[in-house]
């Protein structure tokens, strides 16, 4: 995502990455079938005004409920119809397509959209005459964007704009700096375990990340000689732009607004922890000889290669590849063959993760199957492991001698 090729790049183009040197498509001759499919994901920011659109269409006040709607119950059904596309971008095309800044444009223009909208929310919420049910289906439709907004996290001072409607701004600090490095480990509150429900989940890692943010601030802090209560502190920084942000909009639309922002930011940031809970479910990490967990490899995310949900989402499906590579620009990010498949995209197993028994129905055979039906190998719920290993049966002779070397 920096600057767009000039014709003279696309017409030779690095082969870095070849192997063995061989002959790969050059930029000039391959197309990224999804360029232009990208600018779809601009379809969430305007989620508002379209709520709106259509009630003033239709004269029905369900449509301020259009968000949840789409993103529930329309997008699953796309994601089937749309179907699956394992395709990758050849090697020698990687450097070349993260240079095309047209990609970071398309992330950008989410941004003011965004926040327009919320204006827009704000203005309908003290002057719109919507009714409690109205509102809260707009508020509901507003935290559909704030949800999928923070993709652009990993982005540092974009990612503190895109987290203020939230409230999370401390999610970019947890991310990037503790659970890119915990993933798929018991230590990480952010990846579930075998036999953990979404609902026990979603306090272990609100109240868990918060703390891990404030424990790797802290240290950062520490090394250059300051205490935490600083305005150095990105934590303070990040909470402080959500306060200024929900404050300015009470002043000028008036205190009516503040529950409503309340429950937008409380949906959205709850619809990344439900994301969190379904991108590495009961994954673990092997421990080496030294003690120490093992490199993150592809088979420990869920991924997958849904078209609708993979192109709302930039891509945040190809989980594998992130985490191989963090710092990969979306547009760029691979399908891995060894990573482990979800059955659909995240939209449907989000659904899917609300109700417990269909999704240990869906999941754990899947999970079992990925550890060759090893419960001890997987990342186990430790409330829940009796109960887990009465189920899946006990382990084999091979896998308790490595459990016990754990």
């Amino acid at each position: 995502m920096a600057s767009i090729a000039s014709d003279q790049t696309a017409a030779n183009p690095s082969t870095d990455g070849a192997p063995g040197g061989e002959s790969v498509p050059a930029p000039a001759r391959w197309r990224d079938h999804k360029r232009y499919a990208w600018l779809l994901a601009l379809i969430v920011p305007l989620l508002p005004f379209s709520s709106w659109m259509m009630v003033e269409l239709t004269g029905l006040g369900v449509f301020w409920f259009y968000g949840p709607v789409l993103i529930f119950g329309i997008f699953p059904l796309l994601d089937i119809l749309g179907g699956l596309d394992p395709s990758n971008p050849p090697d020698s095309v990687i450097k070349w397509l993260e240079e095309d800044r047209y990609y970071r444009w398309v992330i950008y223009l989410y941004l003011p959209l965004q926040y327009a909208g919320l204006v827009f929310a704000c203005w309908m919420f003290s002057h719109g005459g919507l009714s409690t049910v109205e509102s809260i289906g707009l508020a509901l439709t507003v935290a559909m964007v704030s949800g999928i907004a923070i993709n652009t996290a990993h982005e540092r001072w974009l990612s503190r704009v895109a987290l203020a409607q939230s409230g999370y701004g401390h999610f970019f600090i947890e991310h990037n700096r503790g659970h890119h490095v915990r993933v798929a480990t018991p230590e990480d509150p952010a990846s579930a375990r075998l036999g953990e429900s979404f609902y026990a989940f979603w306090p272990r890692t609100v109240l868990g990340s918060l703390r891990s943010a404030w424990g790797l601030e802290r240290m950062r802090l520490q090394r250059t000689g300051h205490g935490p209560w600083t305005i150095r502190n990105d934590i303070l920084n990040a909470w402080a732009m959500s306060v200024v942000l929900f404050g300015g909009l009470a002043i000028v639309f008036g205190p009516v607004v503040l529950p409503y922002l309340l429950i937008q930011a409380v949906v959205g940031f709850s619809l990344l922890e439900v994301v969190n809970y379904l991108e590495h479910y009961g994954l673990l990490r092997g421990r080496r000889e030294d003690g120490r967990y093992e490199r993150t490899r592809p088979e420990h995310s869920w991924n997958s290669n849904n078209v609708v949900s993979n192109v709302l989402l930039y891509h945040l499906q190809r989980h594998s590849d992130h985490h191989a590579n963090p710092v990969r620009r979306y547009q760029a990010l691979r399908h891995v063959d060894e990573a482990p498949q979800l059955p659909t995209g995240y939209a449907g197993m989000i659904l899917i993760a609300t109700i417990p028994p269909l999704w240990r129905r869906v999941m754990d055979r899947r999970l079992l199957a990925h550890y060759g039906h090893e419960v001890t190998r997987a990342n186990v719920n430790p409330r829940a492991r009796r109960r887990m290993l009465a189920r899946y049966g006990a382990p084999a002779a091979g896998a308790a001698g490595r459990e016990g070397s754990r």
